[in-house]
């Protein structure tokens, strides 16, 4: 196997992974749109947050632990904690009624 094979698989195997974030992103996104619950979106924004850094790494055939890469990849993922610690805490009197 030659190198050029090698890296033509790599960036087809990243580009597969981004397109599963995407749908990912697609699916959380589509429960938001009809529970309007925050945490879907949350979700749905963390997804293609990394959709976008997967696609930004093998664009630039940089070093996924360039900080900025790794930063991306932190701030996604606390949108993920942000989400749950959102539907953790208790509900304000407005929400509580709401049907």
């Amino acid at each position: 196997m030659t190198a050029e094979f090698l890296t033509g698989l790599a960036d087809n195997l990243a580009g597969a992974i981004a397109f599963g974030w995407v749908v990912v992103g697609l699916f959380f996104f589509k429960f938001w749109h009809h529970t309007r619950d925050r945490f879907f979106l949350w979700f749905a924004l963390s997804f293609w947050m990394e959709a976008v850094n997967r696609i930004f790494i093998t664009i630039s055939s940089g070093d996924e632990s360039d900080p900025l890469f790794y930063g991306i990849r932190v701030i996604s993922y606390g949108l993920i904690l942000l989400a749950i610690w959102q539907k953790n805490q208790p509900l304000r009197r407005r929400d509580r009624d709401r049907p």
